[in-house]
């Protein structure tokens, strides 16, 4: 009998980005278009096209992406391992330059509507992220939770 070592060879430098924003509209609405990745290209500029039904992706729900970043273009397979409407959602998919990518949102109501909360993790990443990097992920961030903002509360 084998035995699978799940641990990274070498050393790692693993990261966490989160980014929230109030939003006036009910936690059901937000959770619904965020966990939607046909929505994904409307507000995150690195996102240039998803495969999968056009609805909010569930626990076990697979879905591909077409992504761009400095070097070129990639592809990812993202698989959903957490889902609790309308509270939390977590995708998992794997980059082979950088490791395994998980995005968690979570959702909660608050005074004037939901707080919408996005985790980027990056928990095996080969060598550490510049603080270039790190700058370009906050800035497409906050452009994207103030689209998600923008175009939620204009349907709703």
């Amino acid at each position: 009998m084998s035995t699978i070592d799940l641990k990274p060879q070498g050393a790692t430098h693993p990261f966490e980005r989160s980014h929230s924003i109030v939003i006036a509209a009910p936690a059901e609405t937000v959770f619904d278009y965020v966990t939607n990745p046909k929505s994904w290209p409307e507000w995150l500029p690195s996102s240039h096209e998803i495969d999968c039904d056009d609805r909010p992706m569930g626990f076990g729900d697979t879905f591909h992406e077409h992504w761009s970043t400095r070097s070129g273009p990639v592809s990812l397979d993202w698989l959903v391992i957490a889902c609790e409407r309308p509270r939390l959602w977590i995708g998992l998919t794997h980059m082979s330059a950088i490791g395994p990518i998980v995005v968690q949102y979570v959702c909660h109501e608050v005074d004037g509507g939901t707080k919408f909360i996005r985790t980027v993790r990056n928990p095996a990443r080969p060598k550490e992220a510049s603080a270039e990097i790190m700058a370009r992920i906050d800035a497409e961030a906050e452009l994207g939770l103030g689209s998600i903002r923008k175009i939620v509360e204009q349907n709703n």
